[in-house]
């Protein structure tokens, strides 16, 4: 097993140990609204981690893209994301109309700790019921395309550490694409060689399937001095 199938296979390992954290609070948040205080944890730990990983978090950490991966991956229809979901406009509208109503929903009993626990529930349970219908529909990871956590991590730091793509290797097979949780077009970046992609969830995916070895990120341990180590199969950082 090459070192990046095994970084593939621990992110698979860890999102299963997270997915049951959103069912767990989405069933009993209500009753126990300490759960709520998950979804800002999460949003804590994507800010933190977008500044220098971009999405890294949306695709390793977050206990509802987990879910998404493992569990409504297996009753989605895989569709294409349609481009229309990342439209800007869209995402930063839904960004300041799901914020501006956590603060007016907080301010009307801000002394009160279980009233926090259950806005932050009932955001969790509206956005989850959205992803779950689209993911039946359309594609499992769609509300990821402009969810509002997800924007902000592109946005600080979606362009950092882009994942190259070696030309001369690249076969075009398109296996990159079929497995990628956002659908992203990565063959279309071939010509000039940087998959410029600020919504990549950093999950490895793609190097882990691609035959040719045409992938790889920069500044990785394995990254030899043509740009890949070929012979260790590796490149998948993150």
């Amino acid at each position: 097993m090459t070192d990046c199938k095994r970084i593939v296979r621990r992110r698979r390992m860890v999102q299963w140990a997270l997915a049951p954290i959103v069912v767990g609070t989405l069933a009993l948040g209500w009753w126990y609204p300490i759960l709520g205080f998950t979804v800002p944890l999460v949003m804590g730990v994507g800010l933190i981690g977008g500044l220098t990983r971009g999405r890294y978090v949306c695709g390793h950490l977050c206990p509802r893209g987990s879910f998404f991966d493992r569990v409504l991956s297996r009753f989605s229809p895989g569709r294409t994301i349609p481009v229309w979901f990342r439209s800007p406009v869209l995402r930063w509208t839904l960004f300041v109309l799901l914020m501006g109503l956590i603060l007016v929903r907080i301010s009307q009993n801000v002394s009160l700790w279980t009233h926090w626990g259950r806005v932050f529930w009932m955001m969790c349970v509206v956005t989850t019921a959205v992803g779950v219908g689209l993911g039946f529909f359309v594609h499992y990871r769609s509300w990821c395309a402009f969810c509002p956590m997800g924007t902000l991590q592109s946005a600080l730091g979606g362009r950092k550490r882009h994942l190259r793509i070696d030309a001369e290797r690249c076969i075009e097979c398109r296996r990159c694409e079929k497995v990628c949780p956002m659908t992203l077009p990565i063959v279309s970046h071939k010509a000039k060689g940087v998959v410029d992609e600020p919504d990549c969830v950093r999950c490895s995916e793609c190097v882990a399937v691609c035959p040719g070895q045409a992938l790889f990120r920069p500044g990785d341990a394995a990254v030899s001095a043509d740009g890949y180590n070929r012979a260790a199969g590796a490149g998948c950082g993150s």
